[in-house]
């Protein structure tokens, strides 16, 4: 595992689960919380799920990784649009498990530009990479010009 000299901590806490409500310490996320029709819940209008949460952070991070490893090779990634898509289900050996398609999109980069920056941003800088890597299937998607 590795060690890392934290520089921001985030701490959010959630009371009553999927079906309750999440909030930063800080005031700048909350959500009320539900479990989708999909798996047996009510789906309750204006709710979320922590899938929702992670797919927004993750494509948050991933882009923003992007962007960073495209200064370093003196390429404007400013407009490249990550969308995350996670699912959740049974894993094989029992519990839940997670899956992540990520699709990068930006038309400003030629496609080989893109898929350069895009894979070593996932491979080198994302936190959110290296801390899905190896538990989860992450897959990238890369459309550039």
């Amino acid at each position: 595992m590795d060690k890392i000299n934290p520089v921001f901590t985030a701490v959010a806490t959630a009371t009553g689960g999927r079906n309750g409500h999440t909030a930063a310490e800080d005031g700048s996320v909350a959500a009320n919380l539900s479990v989708p029709k999909a798996m047996g819940g009510p789906g309750k209008p204006d709710t979320t799920t922590p899938e929702h949460l992670f797919a927004a952070g993750y494509a948050a991070c991933y882009g923003g990784a992007i962007d960073y490893v495209g200064k370093q090779h003196k390429l404007n990634a400013t407009s490249v649009k990550v969308t995350a898509s996670v699912s959740i289900g049974p894993r094989e050996k029992g519990g839940f498990g997670l899956a992540v398609k990520m699709r990068v999109e930006d038309s400003t980069l030629s496609q080989k530009d893109l898929e350069t920056i895009a894979m070593e941003a996932h491979e080198q800088i994302c936190p959110y990479s290296h801390a899905t890597r190896g538990n989860v299937d992450v897959q990238i998607e890369v459309k550039g010009a």
